[in-house]
């Protein structure tokens, strides 16, 4: 079963296999909440300007959503380090397609602009378009669950290390078998070993490889399976419909 690394209702799931980040490492991961619920990761990409995975277009209006910047935990959401803001318009991608996964991205416009501080930083994107080489190791980063049989929400932002596969073994019948194909929009990243892997609840967050934001948290089978990697919205093959928007 295909499964869309988001946050419906209780079902939230986290980082698998992961760890508490440093305190503030983060300064660029945006909660993106719903009546006060985390249901997607985010990248705030400028002070205006959040970045996350058109499957995050869960039916709400806009008015509905709030970005919450400059806090690890999900509790404590109220601290002086945090900022709550709200959101003026969401931008999916028209040529989203649920079934293939293809365009899976989307923008949030703030209603007022981030106070950039130590606690809130934007991550620039890619400067480059190259692709991601099969065997770098990447940092995946987003809240959640601890374990995928455990329902409680996690406090704290975690991340956990991926390695990059390349999509023909990725394709392969051992793999995804091409349903849905792994096209070049997107990047396929797991661990040999399984047990290391993105998941429900991670939906919209950074995939961060050699310092630079390179994927958005997009989709899977099930989490953490040694042949069933997780997949991400390819960041470099969407520089211009970006700037095309934000510029």
């Amino acid at each position: 079963m295909i499964i869309y690394f988001l946050t419906p209702g209780d079902d939230c799931v986290e980082i698998i296999g992961g760890q508490n980040v440093r305190p503030h490492s983060k300064p660029y991961m945006a909660s993106i909440q719903i009546y006060r619920r985390h249901v997607c990761g985010g990248v705030l990409i400028k002070p205006g300007w959040v970045l996350t995975a058109a499957h995050c277009n869960l039916g709400f209006k806009h008015q509905n959503i709030v970005v919450v910047l400059g806090t690890d935990s999900l509790r404590r959401d109220e601290d002086k380090s945090a900022q709550r803001l709200a959101v003026k318009q969401k931008i999916p991608h028209l040529r989203f397609d649920s079934k293939t996964f293809e365009n899976d991205i989307m923008l949030l416009q703030l209603q007022s602009e981030a106070k950039l501080n130590k606690f809130v930083k934007v991550l620039p994107l890619p400067k480059y378009d190259c692709d991601v080489e099969e065997g770098t190791i990447c940092t995946v980063v987003g809240w959640g669950r601890t374990k995928v049989n455990i329902k409680r929400l996690s406090d704290n932002l975690k991340e956990v290390n991926v390695t990059i596969i390349n999509r023909t073994k990725c394709n392969s019948q051992m793999y995804y078998n091409n349903t849905p194909a792994i096209t070049t929009n997107m990047l396929c990243a797991g661990d040999k070993n399984g047990g290391r892997d993105s998941c429900q609840g991670d939906s919209g967050g950074p995939l961060i490889c050699e310092n630079e934001l390179q994927g958005i948290v997009s989709f899977g089978k099930q989490c953490g399976l040694p042949d069933k990697p997780g997949i991400y919205t390819r960041i470099t093959e969407y520089i211009q419909w970006i700037q095309g928007i934000i510029a």
